[in-house]
C-alpha cells in the first residue's frame, strides 16, 4: 500500500512515511494508492468483533505487515491499538444508543478528553510514538530522530492530541487555538496539561486562522526540515483511518439491536465541520459498508450545505461565524480535498486519471486560495450528490433540538446531546419527516464540554438555577469538576495579518521546541 498527494506528483509513500510526514510537500493530501478489498466473510467474521479487534481488522488493509514495507508487523499493531482503547470509559468505546424507532446516536465521546477525537488520537499518538522509537533503535542521540507535532483546533482536536502525546517520546506538540472562541471546558482541557512536551498557542484569530498558519509553516521546506513538523489534524491519514472503523461498529451494533432494519437505507447523520469525520464515513462506503448517504449537517457556517446545492465551493463573505457549536465554526474544510480528488478522479477522461485528479486539484485549490472560490463540474457534482446530502441548520436551531430531546415524549425517552450532535438531531430530524429510514447520528462531544449552551437551552423549561444543579449533580463528569480552577500554561500569539502571525508562531517554535537556542 502506498499513498499519494492530493495535488499530484510522482512522490509515492509508504504507511510509516505518510503518518510521519502529514501532509504533502506541495499541500495536498496523502490518500491511499488503491482502496483495498473487504474479505468476503466479513459480514459474518466481523459480526461480533470487539472495537479493538475490528479496528485491527480495519486498520491492517491499509498497513502492510513488516516494517521493510513501511509498515507494522500485525501483533504490534494490535498492542498498539489495544493500549489506545484502554483508557476508554464504556467497553464497546463507540457504543450506539436507541433515541426513537428510527433514530440511534453514536456516542463518540468515551475517551480522556469527551471527545470523538480521542478515538483517531489515542491511537495516533501511539503511532507516532511507536515509529519514531523503531527509527530510532540503535542510533545515537546525536542522530535522533524527533517530531515536532503542529496541529490547530477550533475546540476538540487540541485537547485529544494533547491527551494522546502528552510525555511521548521525542515528541514535542504545539497546539494552535483561536484565543476566546472554544468553550471554557475545551480551553481549559488544553492548558493545564503541564508536561514539558505540551505547548499551548492562542492566536490573535479564528481557527481557519491557525489552519492557515499550520499549512504554511509546512509549506515551509526550511523550517519543515529544520523541525520535523507532524501533523496531528485530520490532514494526516493516520486520523481519518482510525475513524472508519466507528462507521463498521455502528452498523453491527444496529443490525445487532434491529436485526429488521432495512440497511441499505441506512443514513450516517456527521456534525462536520472540517470533513475529516463524515470523510471516514466516505472510505466505509467505498470499502463496501451498505448504507445510503451521508448526511453532512453544519451550521451557518455553511460553505458545504452550498457546495452540494450549486456545485461551487466559495468563502460567501470570508468571514467565520460565532455559533452555538464553536467546533464547526470553520470556513474552509480542510478534509474535503480528499473528497475532491475522488470526484475528479473517477469523472476523468485522461490516460492517467490520478496524475489528472492531482493537477485538478490543485488547479482547485490554486482558485480557492486566489478567488475564494472553486466550482466543480455537473458530472462531478453529480457523483458527490450520489453519496452525500446536506442540511444548514441555523443558530437557533440546535437550542431548540437540545430542549426538545432532553424533554423527551412519548416517541423517545429524555437524552441530553452538546450543541454539536444537536446540528445532526436537526438535520436528521429534516430528513425523518421527509422519509421514515434508520440514521445513526455521530455524538461528537460529551455535553458537558458545552455547559452554558446546554444550561441555557434547558432552563428554558425552569430556571436557570434549576438548570445549573441539574448540569452539576447529573451532568458534569467527575473528571471535569475543579478543571477551571487549576493551574494553566498557554501562549499568546499576536498578530494583525496571516505573515505577523505565521512569524510569531515560528519564533515560539524555535524557543520552545526541540531546536531551542
Amino acid at each position: 500500500m502506498k499513498y499519494l498527494s492530493t495535488r499530484g506528483g510522482a512522490e509515492r509513500l509508504t504507511f510509516e512515511e505518510a503518518v510521519l510526514q502529514g501532509l504533502a510537500p506541495n499541500g495536498g493530501l496523502y490518500v491511499p494508492a488503491e482502496i483495498p478489498a473487504l474479505p468476503c466473510d466479513w459480514q459474518t467474521a466481523w459480526a461480533d468483533l470487539s472495537f479493538v479487534d475490528l479496528s485491527h481488522r480495519l486498520v491492517s488493509l491499509f498497513v502492510p505487515p513488516t516494517e521493510a514495507e513501511g509498515g507494522i508487523p500485525p501483533e504490534d499493531l494490535h498492542k498498539l491499538i489495544s493500549k489506545s482503547y484502554a483508557s476508554f470509559r464504556h467497553p464497546d468505546v463507540s457504543p450506539l444508543h436507541r433515541v426513537s424507532e428510527h433514530e440511534w446516536c453514536l456516542e463518540l465521546w468515551h475517551g480522556p478528553t469527551f471527545a470523538f477525537k480521542d478515538v483517531a488520537l489515542q491511537l495516533l499518538g501511539n503511532l507516532f510514538e511507536y515509529l519514531l522509537v523503531r527509527r530510532n533503535k540503535g542510533g545515537s542521540d546525536r542522530e535522533k530522530h524527533t517530531l515536532t507535532v503542529l496541529g490547530a483546533t477550533s475546540g476538540d482536536t487540541g485537547s485529544a492530541a494533547i491527551a494522546g502525546l502528552r510525555a511521548k517520546a521525542n515528541i514535542h506538540i504545539f497546539i494552535l487555538h483561536p484565543h476566546n472562541r472554544v468553550s471554557p471546558i475545551q480551553e481549559a482541557q488544553m492548558t493545564t496539561i503541564l508536561d514539558e512536551n505540551v505547548h499551548n498557542l492562542a492566536v490573535d484569530g479564528t481557527f481557519d486562522d491557525c489552519q492557515d498558519i499550520v499549512k504554511h509553516l509546512f509549506g515551509d521546506a526550511a523550517f519543515n526540515g529544520k523541525h520535523h513538523l507532524g501533523a496531528v489534524n485530520s490532514i494526516n491519514w493516520a486520523r481519518i483511518l482510525s475513524q472508519i472503523v466507528y462507521y463498521f461498529a455502528g452498523y453491527f451494533a444496529l443490525r445487532r439491536q434491529s436485526p429488521d432494519v432495512d440497511l441499505t437505507r441506512l443514513q450516517f447523520v456527521v456534525p462536520t465541520g472540517n470533513f475529516g469525520d463524515i470523510l471516514a464515513g466516505y472510505y466505509a462506503k467505498r470499502l463496501g459498508l451498505p448504507m445510503d448517504k451521508l448526511v453532512v449537517a453544519t451550521n451557518e457556517n455553511d460553505i458545504l450545505q452550498r457546495f452540494w446545492a450549486s456545485g461551487s465551493y466559495e468563502k460567501a463573505g470570508g468571514e467565520v461565524r460565532a455559533t452555538l457549536s464553536p467546533a464547526m465554526d470553520i470556513l474552509v474544510s480542510s478534509n474535503f480535498e480528499r473528497l475532491l480528488w475522488y470526484l475528479a478522479r473517477d469523472t476523468s477522461h485522461a490516460a492517467d486519471p490520478e496524475a489528472d485528479a492531482g493537477r485538478q486539484v490543485a488547479e482547485w485549490m490554486s482558485s480557492l486560495k486566489a478567488t475564494g472560490a472553486m466550482h466543480v463540474s455537473p458530472e462531478q457534482l453529480e457523483l458527490a450528490r450520489r453519496d452525500f446530502c446536506a442540511e444548514c441548520v441555523s443558530n437557533d436551531e440546535p437550542r431548540a433540538a437540545i430542549r426538545r430531546y432532553f424533554s423527551g415524549d412519548s416517541t423517545r425517552a429524555p437524552y441530553l446531546v452538546d450543541p454539536h450532535t444537536a446540528v445532526g438531531f436537526e438535520a436528521a430530524n429534516r430528513l425523518l419527516n421527509r422519509a421514515p429510514v434508520p440514521q445513526i447520528i455521530l455524538s461528537t462531544a460529551h455535553p458537558a464540554k458545552f455547559s452554558e449552551a446546554v444550561v441555557s437551552s434547558i432552563a428554558a423549561d425552569s430556571s436557570e438555577e434549576e438548570a445549573e444543579q441539574f448540569f452539576h449533580a447529573q451532568v458534569l463528569p467527575s473528571q471535569m469538576q475543579g478543571l477551571l480552577d487549576k493551574e494553566r500554561r498557554v501562549v499568546r500569539v499576536h498578530g494583525q495579518s496571516l505573515p505577523e502571525l505565521v512569524a510569531h508562531t515560528k519564533e515560539i517554535i524555535e524557543r520552545d521546541g526541540f531546536h531551542s537556542a
